[in-house]
């Protein structure tokens, strides 16, 4: 007599579990989130922790583990290591997420070559493309002649015989959403079958110091597709960005329990694959037009890495009842926020006129000290007053008008100088913790207003 499966609802955004159907998830409020899974009562999907050695996993006093420095995997690719907080750790285990289309299994072939030439045993494992595909795109990026394994399966039991008999020290899965486990009878893909997955190979990663690469496709709004608990299970979480029309990529590190979040790593496509963009900030201001209104250059900040990038501005009175605005790589709210401080701190008459904003190059901007140089750009469209091609712009501005002061300051200046910036406005506050810059003329403000006056006299 064959045992009853079990049948169970799983809510995909946040991977909460109810006995029936629902409509709306109690626990995240998500409408239409749940689906079905099917789990055959009695089997046990996983066993508990053990290596490939027979070690099983047992509990210690906290006095008695010995702590030592984490040691770390660097490659020839310095843009990745800085992602990864210095390079890749043994045991890891690391989720990239991107657009179809925009990379990532290019780079991550250039990353087993890197890996393979250092001396370590790696595993690709595609569930998407044969062997003979593979090596195709690895003879175009001049990959190909590199001794790493190349397995094309989607059986995670499969998969985890060759991970023992092979013994790896680095396994890349291509792509999460197309491996299976059969012992659950969902379909590839689902809620269940992603989360069995990961949690197999996590087991993997930590009992035998692996460290494993798993790609992740994204949904319609932006986030990695399958249960919110992946990003959870996994130590690190890294997004590959960029626009169809431009060739620049940037890998993003959203969470890193072995170094800090929000870094970024900018590479540029071309025919042989990616390359590293060692001064992104040249980039983003090498056509940049020299008296050109609107336009203002800030020294923002990504993890640990100052950038210079333009703001662009285009203010044009508005043909319709309702000013219109637009915001690219520039928080909407914050552009709102300025737009309100301008018209009510400094007396610019934005209400009938249209705003577009712009982070030339397709970067993010979101921390608050690109707004002093929102607020420049905005200004010098609406005055049509160029600003001075050797000054750039640093602060966040309060609601009453104020500029204040933000974290870092003195790499942000260094940055500037190393460019050839001649002039640099930031918060008056700063005075007690700046540096002596000899090439760079430091010009405090403690105002929007005093700020407007200085630039536009």
């Amino acid at each position: 007599m064959t045992k009853k499966a079990r049948v169970q609802f799983l809510c995909q955004q946040c991977g909460y579990v109810s006995p029936k159907y629902l409509g709306r998830c109690p626990n995240c409020g998500e409408w239409n989130s749940f689906v079905e899974e099917v789990e055959k009562s009695g089997k046990k999907l996983r066993s508990s922790r053990v290596s490939f050695a027979g070690e099983k996993s047992k509990p210690y006093r906290l006095k008695e583990v010995r702590s030592s420095k984490t040691p770390r995997v660097r490659t020839k690719m310095e843009e990745l290591n800085r992602v990864l907080g210095g390079g890749i750790v043994p045991g890891s285990l690391i989720l990239i997420g991107g657009d179809p289309g925009i990379g990532k299994s290019t780079l991550l072939l250039q990353v087993s070559k890197e890996l393979a030439d250092i001396g370590g045993t790696v595993l690709y494992v595609s569930g998407e493309e044969s062997a003979q595909q593979i090596k195709m795109r690895a003879e175009r990026i001049e990959t190909s002649e590199t001794e790493f394994y190349i397995y094309s399966e989607t059986d995670m039991q499969e998969i985890h015989v060759q991970i023992e008999h092979l013994r790896p020290n680095y396994v890349i899965v291509d792509s999460i959403q197309t491996m299976m486990q059969p012992d659950i009878s969902s379909v590839a893909g689902s809620v269940s079958q992603v989360r069995e997955v990961t949690a197999e190979l996590l087991q993997l990663a930590k009992t035998n110091g692996i460290a494993i690469f798993i790609v992740g496709h994204l949904t319609k709004e932006g986030s990695i597709a399958g249960p919110r608990m992946l990003e959870h299970m996994v130590d690190t979480v890294l997004y590959f960005e960029g626009e169809q029309h431009h060739s620049f990529r940037i890998l993003r590190s959203v969470k890193n329990r072995f170094g800090s979040t929000n870094e970024i790593g900018i590479f540029e496509m071309n025919q042989k694959g990616l390359e590293e963009v060692v001064n992104p900030s040249q980039v983003f201001l090498e056509e940049r037009l020299d008296g050109a209104t609107g336009s203002a250059i800030v020294v923002a900040l990504e993890g640990t890495r100052p950038i210079l990038v333009e703001i662009q501005a285009l203010v044009s009175p508005t043909i319709f009842g309702n000013a219109k605005r637009t915001t690219t790589g520039i928080d909407y709210n914050r552009a709102a926020l300025i737009l309100a401080v301008l018209e009510k701190r400094t007396g610019l008459l934005l209400q009938s006129q249209d705003a577009f904003l712009k982070a030339a190059g397709g970067v993010r901007l979101n921390e608050p000290a690109v707004d002093l140089a929102v607020a420049i750009a905005l200004a010098s469209s609406y005055k049509e007053k160029g600003t001075a091609f050797d000054e750039c712009f640093i602060g966040e501005i309060g609601l009453t008008g104020e500029i204040r002061r933000v974290n870092r300051i003195n790499e942000r200046v260094k940055e500037a100088a190393k460019l050839g910036f001649k002039k640099v406005y930031l918060p008056k506050n700063h005075g007690h913790d700046l540096e002596k810059f000899s090439e760079i003329e430091i010009i405090p403000v403690s105002t929007l207003s005093e700020t407007l006056k200085k630039v536009f006299a």
